[in-house]
């Protein structure tokens, strides 16, 4: 599969535009409204939040969804969360998307909605309709509005996230890009995070959602910041048909391209996101290779990126393999320490620290080297299968606890 990354985001899909405003909403001094426009209806798929405290527009987009309509656009806010908000913050959903659908004209029910900021506000609503009319004088098919899109829908995270790849489907050349938010209160099973990808790529809507299921399992379920899932996580993939490809119908050759080309995206996408972890220093990988099922090489990864001791490790450079040990051995999964390698990897180098149940006597300089790196990876060998999966999270740093104590304030 010629899968190949290209400039953009939300963009560079054919028919795709998108727009930016500074709505005021909580933020003074930035853009803090996005908005993503196709000229043609799309099939949308998406999975959201599985807290059971939602915010109001993760109803309302999950209403979307399942109801099979299609969709024209989505409106995204920064500050405010909208979630613990009862009715009025439901009002406040259906009056954006109406806002949409008086300035673009565009059916009733074809516009998602989506929020990421402080729990318990309520959304400005008159804020909301005048950035909507703003944003729809302003919509752009350029990579730059994509980008300032990707920009306005941050919140604690440092960088903005975007990406986008082209392949051939049918021998049509079609493209998927996208852009998400997400930096602090990240777990698995969907994160802060609000992620929205765009394509061309004509494809049964059944068939997309089944895509992205599959796809979510191995990249934005797979990352954690700080143990904490939230109650805004939405993933959305809206798709056109512009690319002009047969339409794909059934699991053949296309829909493992269009997979595979999905997969590549939201890897993309989650390792940035990962690795923008609030007050984190670097990125921090752990791939379990040779595991006797993909349920246990999932289970032992998340574990040990998600332990708080295995994170200040990798934030101190203390190559102090017992903490990843300790994690493997409560994460439920069964295996034998006797069987299992353990070596730290990054670009200085890679060392192995432990063997079939014995620890080795390593250079102790080479391993700080190795974790100083900006992304440190902690691979483990367990020996006992032929399956494997890959986990991100990030350092725990001082600064974490910084950005959390004064977040709202």
């Amino acid at each position: 599969m010629d899968i190949r990354r290209i400039e953009g985001g939300v963009t560079a899909a054919k028919g795709f535009k998108a727009a930016c405003t500074a709505a005021g909403i909580k933020y003074k001094d930035r853009d803090d409204m996005a908005m993503i426009f196709s000229e043609k209806p799309c099939e949308c798929a998406g999975t959201f939040t599985r807290n059971r405290v939602k915010a109001a527009c993760v109803k309302w987009d999950r209403e979307l969804v399942s109801s099979g309509k299609k969709l024209h656009a989505v409106v995204i806010n920064s500050g405010i969360a909208n979630a613990c908000t009862g009715e009025e913050g439901y009002i406040a959903c259906r009056k954006t998307a109406e806002a949409v659908e008086g300035s673009l004209n565009v059916p009733p029910d074809s516009t998602a909605v989506a929020s990421t900021g402080v729990i318990g506000m309520q959304l400005p609503v008159e804020k909301l309709i005048k950035g909507v009319s703003d944003m729809s004088g302003k919509l752009s098919d350029s990579l730059e509005s994509g980008t300032k899109a990707s920009k306005a829908i941050m919140t604690t995270d440092t960088v903005n996230k975007e990406t986008a790849v082209s392949f051939t489907v049918g021998g049509r050349e079609a493209v998927i890009g996208g852009m998400c938010k997400g930096s602090g209160m990240i777990h698995p099973d969907m994160c802060t995070m609000l992620a929205f990808i765009t394509t061309d790529v004509d494809i049964d809507r059944e068939l997309m959602q089944k895509a992205v299921s599959g796809v979510i399992n191995d990249t934005f379920n797979m990352i954690t910041v700080d143990g904490d899932t939230s109650t805004n996580d939405t993933f959305m993939l809206l798709s056109n048909a512009m690319a002009g490809n047969e339409r794909i119908c059934t699991e053949n050759a296309d829909y493992e391209c269009f997979k595979e080309a999905l997969n590549t995206v939201c890897r993309d996408l989650a390792r940035r996101m990962a690795a923008d972890g609030e007050g984190a220093t670097k990125l921090f990988e752990a791939k379990v290779v040779n595991a006797r099922s993909k349920e246990d090489a999932r289970t032992l990864a998340k574990a040990v990126v998600g332990s708080n001791l295995s994170k200040a490790a990798i934030f101190g450079c203390d190559a102090n393999f017992g903490r990843f040990l300790c994690a493997m051995g409560y994460s439920g999964a069964d295996f034998s320490e006797e069987d299992v390698e353990l070596y730290f990897e990054s670009r200085a180098g890679k060392l192995m620290v432990f063997d079939h149940g014995v620890p080795l006597d390593f250079d102790e300089e080479k391993a700080v080297t190795i974790m100083k790196a900006d992304e440190v990876t902690v691979l483990i060998d367990m020996n006992e299968g032929s399956e494997e999966a890959t986990a991100w999270g990030c350092d725990l740093t001082y600064d974490y606890v910084k950005i959390n104590a004064d977040y709202r304030t």
